[in-house]
Order: structure tokens, then C-alpha cells, then sequence
């Protein structure tokens, strides 16, 4: 007999998997952004999203002192820089008025770090909606230990950037952050950039690279992104992100390839959780993006809905969800909603792939690559803790269509191209007992055929021989793949 998840326990479960919140936030920028000063504010992008969300387990104070236990807060500093912007007045002026310290003083550069606090009503009681994108400094000095936060000036109620500026976007510039630790919190603000055809990202916190120990963490809470040629965009590096009761509501770049919701492009942890991913922009006569592009290492999936109810265009018709096949996920309470596209769709709704390496191979415990010296074991759910692994327990289907499968998980090559693509070659020729991955699947429910395409090594309900309970346990399950890495 399959194991059940264990309940549930709303704040106690929360409170045990999480850390304290260390002294201090802040928040970071880019000194080439153009604003939108003194323009009038834009229209609402699209209407409010109807897909459901969770209801949070704590309250918005409270939840953010919480972290994830894997993600190490200890030692960041707090910001050297604190401003406070008022709402009125910016929204007269078109640009960010403050109280008290302003910008001025800073010369268009922060060290150190910052917070910057927005003021979450307006004079009538209402929420404030800033006409503009958010200043951002150009960043200076050792990054390690320092923290870059956006926020309102309330928690649980949230402040909107509005603007039509083709060059709207939002996030710290900090490049290769080598050995460093560094930390960037976006919380209770909704970004509505629906002119932002240029950003890679309407959020971008654009750092890469990395070496261990340095360690780059994203968290968002709270908080709804539209616009950019993705509305989220990290790129490849030693990077954590954690986000929690948010809406990543699409983008609207020009380009049909290699434009998302939401494009993690080789990080280690995506932690999404009590979420809401959807709005991809669509074409009517090409191949368009996905909703959530997640080449993480590792990837946990908590009550997240994903879907390709569209925000500006005709619903997608690729999967849902790109991941990678090597790699780690775990999954409970994912909900997939499909509506019907424009074009051809394609059949799987979560497509584990693995056609291009991302992010830096020494991030992976094991080659990427067929080689000689790994064959299945006959029994493969007695080896769960030497192969790439990925769990999906009580997932749901809702589609307009009978679904063929839910789940593909993809074979692994034999070569990468040597011309800077990272494009894997052979896996036409690879044999099943020549994968090193396996995927499980547990009560999954809704309008589709079979849970799993033909290929791989997958498995509907098994029963888990004795010992291997601890991938059905979150953090079990992440203990044991970060550990394998050193992290």
C-alpha cells in the first residue's frame, strides 16, 4: 500500500521548516533604467486574475520573519540605506517624493545595501498605485552580507507600479556575485509593466555566477508581476528563490522564442509555493513559451496552480511546465489548468527535458550525460537515492481535453555541443536502462488517460519498498538533494 501525505498543520508545519528572519532587509537596481516621469498612469493590464489561491497559513507580519530551513540567513547585515517614499506626492510628482532622506543624497549609488519602503495608502484610504517604475540605484562596494528590499510600507497590503514605459522593470544589478552572500525580498508589491516589451524581466534581479559558499536568495511574498519579455527572469547561478502567495500574471515581450511567465535559467533552488503561474503570451501561428520554464537544480512545488489562461493573447499551446529531467522536484497540490489554444498543442502539460544543460555542471551530483558506468538496477524503486528523482503527489488535471499524459520525462544524451549552446545530443539512441532517472507520481486526479508518457522509468501509486518513505517528506526529500551538492 502506497503511503498518504501527512496532514497538513497549517503553522506549525510552516514555523518548523523555516528560520528566523536575521536583522535587516533592502532592495537593489539598475542605473540605465528608463523612467516614466510625469507620464500619466497607465490602464490596468488585465483584469484580476480567477484562479484560486491558498489561503496564507500565517499572517503577513508574521510569515515575514519565515524562511525556508535551507536557505542560510545568518550573517547579512542590514541595509546601509533606508528611504521611505510617500504616495501622494509621488504620485503628483511621477517620481518617487520621500519622507525625510531622500535619494538625492546618495548620488545615484548605494553601498551596503538598501530598503526601500513604499507608502501602502493614499490620502483617501485606498491602496496606492505609484505612476512610474521603482528607482533603482546603481550598486557599489563588497556585496557580501547585504540585502536589497522593496516593500509597502504595510504588510498584506500591497502597492502597484503602473506604466506603460517600455523599459519598466525592477530589480537589483549586481552581476557575478562570486563567493559572496546576497540577499533581494520583494514583498506585498505588484508590478504592472504591460508596455515593458524590452526587459529581460519585469522582475530581473540580474546576478549570475557564483562560487561556493556565495550564495545569491530571491524571495517574493505576496505580490503579482506582469510585463517584461518575462515577467520573472533569473539567470544561471548560485541562486535560491522562494516564493509565496503570489500571482506571476505573464509577460509581453515581442520575441515567440525563449520568452515566459516566468524563465529560471540554471539556479539551484525554485521553491514556489501557494502560487498562482499563468498569462504567457501567445501567437496564433508559431510555437509559443510556457508558463513556468524551471531549469533549478532542485524544485518544489507547494499548492501552486499553473495554467495558460491567457492575460493579453490566445492561451499557449506548448506544456505548462518546462523543467529539467535531471535535477531534483517535489510536488504536492499542483493544480494544472489547460484551456483551449490556437494552435496544435502539444501533449505533455509537465515536459521533464533534458535537451540543453543548464547552469554550471559541477552543480550536479551526478553526469548529465549517458555514461558507461551507470545501469538501472533491476529494481529501480530500491535505488531512489542514487538516480535524479522527481515526485508529484496529488496533482490535478482540469483541461478541455482528455489529456493523453500528464508527465514526460525525457531521456538523457550522450554528447553537449561545443558552440556555447549546451544543446545535449543522442538521446534517440539512449536506452531506458541507460537513465539515471526516475519519476513518481501519487493520486493524481482529473480529465487525462494516463498519468506518464511511454519513455523513462515512471511509476503511477507505487508502493515504496521500506526505507524509501523519506521522498514522499519535503524536507527529507530537500535535505537529501542539496546534500548531495554540498549545500
Amino acid at each position: 500500500m502506497s503511503l498518504r501525505p501527512k496532514p497538513l498543520i497549517a503553522t506549525m508545519v510552516l514555523a518548523l521548516s523555516c528560520v528566523a528572519l536575521q536583522p535587516g532587509p533592502s532592495g537593489a537596481a539598475d542605473p540605465g533604467q528608463r523612467r516614466a516621469a510625469g507620464q500619466p498612469p497607465a490602464q490596468p493590464s488585465a483584469p484580476p486574475t480567477v484562479l484560486p489561491f491558498a489561503a496564507a497559513l500565517t499572517d503577513p507580519a508574521e510569515a515575514d520573519t519565515l524562511y525556508p530551513f535551507y536557505m542560510p540567513m545568518r550573517g547579512l547585515r542590514r541595509p546601509a540605506v533606508r528611504l521611505m517614499v510617500k504616495c501622494d506626492a509621488s504620485r503628483a510628482a511621477g517620481r518617487e517624493v520621500y519622507a525625510g532622506r531622500g535619494a538625492d543624497s546618495l548620488g545615484g549609488r548605494v553601498e551596503g545595501g538598501f530598503e526601500f519602503v513604499y507608502e501602502a495608502l493614499d490620502g483617501t484610504g485606498r491602496p496606492c498605485v505609484y505612476p512610474f517604475s521603482p528607482w533603482q540605484p546603481q550598486i557599489v562596494g563588497s556585496l557580501d552580507g547585504t540585502q536589497y528590499i522593496v516593500r509597502s510600507s504595510i504588510p498584506g497590503r500591497r502597492v502597484t507600479f503602473r506604466t506603460d514605459d517600455q523599459w519598466a522593470t525592477l530589480g537589483p544589478r549586481l552581476l557575478d556575485f562570486g563567493p559572496q552572500r546576497v540577499h533581494f525580498e520583494l514583498r506585498d508589491v505588484e508590478l504592472d509593466f504591460p508596455g515593458a516589451i524590452q526587459p529581460k524581466g519585469a522582475l530581473y534581479p540580474e546576478a549570475y555566477g557564483g562560487s561556493g559558499p556565495g550564495l545569491f536568495t530571491v524571495v517574493i511574498r505576496r505580490s503579482r508581476i506582469y510585463g517584461g519579455k518575462n515577467a520573472l527572469f533569473l539567470p544561471s547561478g548560485q541562486t535560491m528563490l522562494y516564493v509565496e502567495d503570489s500571482d506571476l500574471a505573464g509577460n509581453v515581450g515581442t520575441n515567440t522564442d525563449q520568452e515566459h511567465t516566468t524563465y529560471l535559467n540554471g539556479i539551484l533552488v525554485s521553491h514556489l509555493r501557494n502560487s498562482v503561474w499563468h498569462g504567457q503570451k501567445a501567437w496564433q501561428d508559431q510555437a509559443s513559451g510556457h508558463q513556468l520554464k524551471d531549469k533549478a537544480y532542485l524544485r518544489v512545488y507547494e499548492n501552486l496552480t499553473v495554467s495558460n489562461v491567457p492575460a493579453a493573447s490566445t492561451p499557449s499551446a506548448m506544456p505548462l511546465i518546462d523543467a529539467s529531467s535531471f535535477g531534483f522536484t517535489w510536488s504536492n497540490n499542483l493544480r494544472l489548468l489547460r484551456v483551449a489554444p490556437a494552435q496544435a498543442v502539444r501533449d505533455s502539460l509537465v515536459d521533464l527535458r533534458a535537451e540543453i544543460l543548464y547552469g554550471d555542471p559541477r552543480n550536479y551530483p551526478w553526469p548529465v550525460l549517458v555514461t558507461p558506468d551507470w545501469r538501472m538496477p533491476a529494481a529501480p524503486l530500491s535505488a531512489l537515492d542514487k538516480v535524479y528523482l522527481s515526485v508529484f503527489q496529488n496533482t490535478t488535471v482540469e483541461s478541455y481535453r482528455t489529456e493523453p499524459f500528464i508527465f514526460a520525462l525525457r531521456p538523457q544524451g550522450f554528447t553537449v555541443r561545443r558552440d556555447g549552446s549546451n544543446v545535449i545530443e543522442g538521446q534517440e539512441q539512449s536506452t531506458r536502462a541507460q537513465q539515471r532517472m526516475v519519476s513518481l507520481a501519487f493520486n493524481t486526479r482529473g480529465r487525462f488517460t494516463r498519468a506518464y508518457s511511454p519513455e523513462g522509468w515512471t511509476y503511477a501509486d507505487p508502493v515504496l519498498p521500506p526505507g524509501t518513505e523519506w521522498v514522499r517528506d519535503r524536507d527529507a526529500f530537500i535535505r537529501h538533494a542539496l546534500g548531495l551538492i554540498g549545500r
